[in-house]
């Protein structure tokens, strides 16, 4: 014990013994040495540092850029956010669900630390909350109605209206990125320019004083919105020349192989993504950007119909620097056709070919060989499985490779998932769900050979006795196992085996029940996210025993016949998201 608290005390004296600015150098070191793009490995080492010290959790705080608001406590105003991490420059409230109003909410942000935000994201809320921003502005301007954020998203709001866009094209003059896709309230709108509803006229002068004035965009997000019309793309583009990245996918009113539109999008001299999604498009638009010879490094035709072989080819054999490729259900490829294509595309880091049925395992071959810089690979739906076994040649080393989404390839067999476990050693995500032929033996023993393995998903997966096989604790932080026959003891034993669970998803697991819920939550000390959802067997009461006794937890899909009663909305809400 006396040695147990000398140990102890000389760790403090370590810790308060150095300066904070000696600290901060260390912890931008360590930041520095990590992957950066990984938010969650991120967060993992400042909440770890925290947890050491007063100083040092005052000194992580500093580091903290982004914050995702959910259900804000009534004793801790936004106000103690912006003052507990000061050099915030990113707001994300796109999963706020608090009772507080919006408007109210963006007031009460202090008007020094709003001025720091470069980005604001309020995606998924049933208005733009231009009052509050409003107010916050000009506290902040003396008077002056602008902001100097430069990223602006608003996804998915119920009610977009025409005021809305002139009050962003007012306010937000330094804009680099907008997100206004898939909006709400399309009542008034009009197919016919010739005799446009009098709204529309609203939508279209808000529409082009926007372009007006956002004269610096490189981003734009206008999918599924039916105010943009083709009339008004080409004034987008002609007025945004610094556009870099243009997605206007599921645009009913835009015309994809009509000459102005193809003009307009080519003229982007400096456009280095496409995102076309569930789009009609034709060869004559794929060729014609082939001939701008656009710096694309991103091409995203996911859904899309109308075009074949010849078009794709002719665009991707003039896109040396293409780095993501996204051809999901792209019908008319098959094993010959895709590898002539793997010959453009050597520079590639991510692809996304699910729903080709017509690709098999010569496909998936001929993508490693012929892409040395692939770290992601997503073929679900494919027929991986089928066709030659690899070739000696074929059986190399790939470490760059980190993720792997295989789903719903129903001829994928032991055979080929073992081999993953020797050319794949820095996987850190693979999905094998609904691949109904591999055994519980063959997971164990990919999951011993990949020890970088994070993120698994299992859905469906018909063996349960994964898990049950001795080996030691696996680095397991995402689990999907829905839909799976897993029971208590199946699930005690994986909470044992992967404590540092952050994720874990039983949807549809009729065997689990409250006995076998319990035991995990205790286990996984880490949980932030469990999903209950159609688990008919475990008690609507487990939901308010996990939230006081994990207080990891920030979302719990709670179990069928679950209802919040009113004297526990407040003080369980407030703790955690419950859907």
């Amino acid at each position: 014990m006396a040695g147990a608290m000398a140990s102890s005390s000389r760790k403090r004296m370590a810790v308060s013994g150095l300066p904070s600015d000696c600290w901060e150098l260390v912890i931008s070191k360590l930041l520095n040495e990590i992957d950066i793009d990984n938010v969650e490995e991120r967060k993992h080492y400042l909440e770890t540092l925290s947890l050491v010290s007063k100083q040092l959790l005052s000194i992580t705080n500093t580091f903290v850029y982004s914050f995702k608001l959910i259900n804000p406590s009534s004793s801790l105003p936004i106000s103690r956010i912006f003052n507990r991490f000061p050099n915030l420059t990113s707001l994300d409230l796109s999963t706020y669900r608090g009772r507080a109003d919006l408007n109210a909410l963006i007031s009460r942000i202090p008007p020094p630390s709003f001025s720091r935000l470069t980005s604001l994201n309020l995606s998924n809320n049933p208005i733009i909350p231009t009052l509050g921003l409003r107010s916050i502005i000009l506290k902040n301007n003396n008077n002056t109605s602008t902001s100097s954020l430069t990223s602006l998203i608003c996804s998915n709001i119920a009610s977009l209206k025409f005021t809305d866009i002139t009050f962003i094209a007012d306010s937000f003059p330094f804009l680099q990125h907008l997100d206004i896709s898939f909006p709400g309230g399309r009542e008034g709108i009009s197919d016919d320019d010739h005799h446009p509803e009098p709204e529309d006229k609203d939508y279209n002068n808000a529409l082009n004083l926007l372009v007006q004035k956002l004269s610096q965009l490189r981003s734009i997000h206008l999918s599924a919105n039916f105010y943009v019309k083709d009339s008004w793309f080409l004034q987008l583009c002609i007025n945004c020349q610094f556009l870099q990245e243009v997605v206007i996918s599921q645009c009913p009113f835009i015309t994809h192989d009509n000459p102005y539109f193809i003009h307009s999008l080519t003229s982007l001299k400096r456009l280095t993504c496409i995102d076309l999604s569930f789009s009609c498009i034709t060869n004559l638009l794929l060729k014609s950007i082939a001939r701008a010879r656009l710096p694309l490094t991103k091409l995203v035709l996911q859904g899309c119909y109308n075009y074949n072989y010849y078009g794709i080819h002719c665009l991707l054999s003039k896109c040396p620097s293409l780095q993501h490729l996204d051809l999901q259900g792209a019908n008319f490829l098959n094993n010959k056709l895709f590898n002539k294509l793997c010959l453009f595309l050597a520079g590639l880091v991510s692809i996304n070919v699910s729903s080709c049925q017509g690709l098999g395992n010569s496909s998936f071959f001929a993508l490693l060989s012929n892409c040395p810089l692939l770290t992601e690979i997503r073929m679900e739906s494919t027929n991986i499985g089928i066709g030659p076994p690899p070739s000696v040649v074929d059986l190399a080393v790939y470490p760059q490779l980190k993720s792997l989404h295989l789903a719903c390839n129903t001829h994928l067999q032991d055979e080929q998932v073992n081999t993953f476990g020797f050319m794949f050693p820095s996987m850190q995500l693979i999905d094998l769900s609904f691949c109904k032929r591999i055994s519980d033996q063959c997971i164990a023993t990919l999951l011993k050979r990949c020890r970088k393995i994070r993120h698994l998903k299992l859905a469906c997966f018909p063996q349960v006795k994964v898990f049950s096989i001795n080996f030691e604790v696996c680095g397991l932080e995402v689990l999907n196992l829905s839909h799976s026959r897993i029971d208590d003891k199946e699930l005690y034993e994986i909470s044992k085996i992967c404590p540092r669970l952050l994720q874990l998803d039983l949807e549809h697991c009729y065997d689990v029940t409250e006995k076998g819920v319990r035991l995990a939550v205790e286990n996984c000390t880490r949980l932030k996210e469990i999903n209950l959802q159609y688990c008919h067997k475990v008690s609507t009461d487990i939901v308010s025993w996990m939230i006081f006794s994990r207080p990891s937890l920030r979302k719990i899909t709670a179990p069928p016949h679950f209802r919040l009663r009113d004297c526990d909305r407040k003080l369980l809400s407030e703790r955690c998201l419950i859907l």
